[in-house]
């Protein structure tokens, strides 16, 4: 099934490059189950060390509105779909998106879950649903209202209206900015770069943050705390630390 909807291919630098332009006539349960089935099989692999979502200029994770169907059926979708994105969230390696065109709906949804998005200037973004009479399911009226204030989201949501690159990056939807045409290069320099760090350190850091975002401050503090010292157990640590000492780069391996 992946396969209808996504390509993958794996660079030399060990990035995995999931290309996924769905259909626009799939439903958004066989799209979920396609990026389901593509991030597990790259979380299992440990000689994969950074995951890069994109799709084509003509939309990232197309797939059909929702037909009318039971609220049974709805709730059923919808926790299948926040299950898909907190298994891309807690994917343990680092995991950026890519937008060079429309990304909207349930591909919007999928790129919250990453670890931070980088678009072209071409690039727009959008939950349109709610002319149908619809919301966002898979968390991503979560995700947004914490990366972008309650009231942002609220008018995204409420408004249906796509807002273009500048201004996903003047609200903080998205991290950097590109030039129409360079963004999915420079997104790979980018994770190519962030896949010289210790592997443990950034998985390590990435449950610290997502964990702690919304409970309280010293709590919060608590767990970077432990996690802090729970990086001195590792290999990558003592390894980081010598290679500093010796003035080399240093050789993680992810332990």
């Amino acid at each position: 099934m992946p396969e209808r909807f996504s390509t993958i291919q794996i660079t030399a630098s060990g990035i995995a490059l999931l290309t996924v332009p769905g259909i626009r006539t799939a439903s958004a349960g066989e799209l979920l189950e396609s990026v389901r089935r593509q991030t597990l099989a790259i979380a299992g692999k440990p000689e994969i060390r950074g995951l890069l979502l994109t799709g084509p200029e003509s939309g990232f994770c197309r797939c059909a509105m929702e037909k009318s169907g039971s609220v049974h059926d709805a709730a059923a979708l919808s926790a299948f779909g926040q299950q898909v994105m907190f298994g891309l969230e807690k994917i343990g390696k680092p995991c950026l998106t890519v937008i060079e065109g429309e990304c909207s709906g349930v591909g919007l949804e999928v790129a919250l879950a990453s670890d931070f998005i980088v678009a072209a200037r071409t690039a727009r973004f959008g939950f349109p649903d709610i002319a149908a009479g619809l919301i966002p399911f898979c968390g991503g009226s979560q995700r947004l209202t914490r990366l972008v204030g309650k009231a942002k989201a609220k008018e995204l949501i409420f408004s249906g209206e796509l807002i273009d690159a500048e201004e996903a990056h003047r609200i903080g939807l998205i991290n950097r900015l590109y030039a129409p045409g360079e963004a999915l290069a420079e997104a790979e320099k980018l994770l190519a770069h962030i896949c010289t760090r210790s592997p443990n350190a950034i998985r390590i850091g990435g449950e610290v943050v997502n964990a702690g975002y919304d409970i309280d401050l010293q709590t919060a503090c608590m767990l970077e705390r432990d996690a802090f010292a729970l990086c001195f157990a590792g290999f990558d640590q003592r390894e980081g630390m010598q290679a500093f000492l010796d003035k080399r780069p240093p050789e993680f391996k992810g332990l």
